[in-house]
């Protein structure tokens, strides 16, 4: 079974399969999460309170890219 991404998610940490933290997930949009690698303490923040927002910084994670979705994201793989 395949994670999925909704609006729940943003504000949390996303990891790679080593632990490694990647950035806080910015926006969640069509099973698809904009990752933020180096958000500020605003955005931080923001997200927390589940305000969304991207920027040009943002990364793409998609679903088939889960390894689990729960207090943090896990990827199955490195980026």
């Amino acid at each position: 079974m395949t994670a999925t991404l909704t609006d729940d998610e943003v504000g949390k940490t996303v990891v790679d399969a080593d632990g490694k933290e990647l950035g806080i997930v910015a926006k969640v949009e069509g099973g698809r999460a904009f990752v933020d690698p180096n958000p500020s303490v605003a955005e931080h923040l923001l997200a927390k309170i589940g305000v969304e927002g991207e920027d040009d910084e943002d990364y793409l994670v998609t679903e088939d890219m889960l390894e689990s979705v729960g207090e943090e994201i896990v990827l199955r793989g490195n980026l």
